[in-house]
């Protein structure tokens, strides 16, 4: 039996709670399961294109402690995602035009899949499994 399909909600911009959804999502998409991840609200300034690790990641507990022990950043980890396994990941159109971003222009390139509603994301999340950070 093939396994649900996995949603998830990004919303925080603390760094471990954006590093649980990343390491969830990569692991899940390379073990052969599709995944989707809507990034919203505060966590939409993690993928800002252009800036560095130490300039990304804002508050959490954890945050000194993968900064000092190198641990793999994030968006390394999505990417991965990406690239072994079935992960797609939307930004939210209206954290976009709150913003006046764009997806090509502002945010990490060759990240996500583009732009999306909450609505239809939700949507789509009813045939699956829905986790939110």
């Amino acid at each position: 039996m093939a396994s649900q399909p996995l949603y998830i909600i990004l919303s925080s911009g603390e760094h471990e709670k954006v590093h649980l959804a990343a390491m969830i999502a990569s692991v899940a998409a390379v073990s052969d399961r599709k995944v989707e991840v809507f990034v919203t609200m505060n966590a939409v300034n993690v993928f800002e294109r252009g800036l560095a690790p130490e300039e990304r990641y804002h508050g959490g507990n954890y945050h000194d402690l993968f900064v000092a022990n190198k641990v793999p950043d994030t968006l390394e980890l999505f990417q991965m995602g990406k690239d072994l396994g079935e992960l797609k990941m939307w930004v939210c159109s209206m954290v976009l035009d709150l913003k006046h971003w764009e997806v090509e222009k502002n945010l990490t390139e060759g990240l996500f899949d583009g732009a999306a509603g909450l609505t239809v994301f939700l949507s789509d999340a009813e045939n699956g499994q829905l986790l939110s950070f």
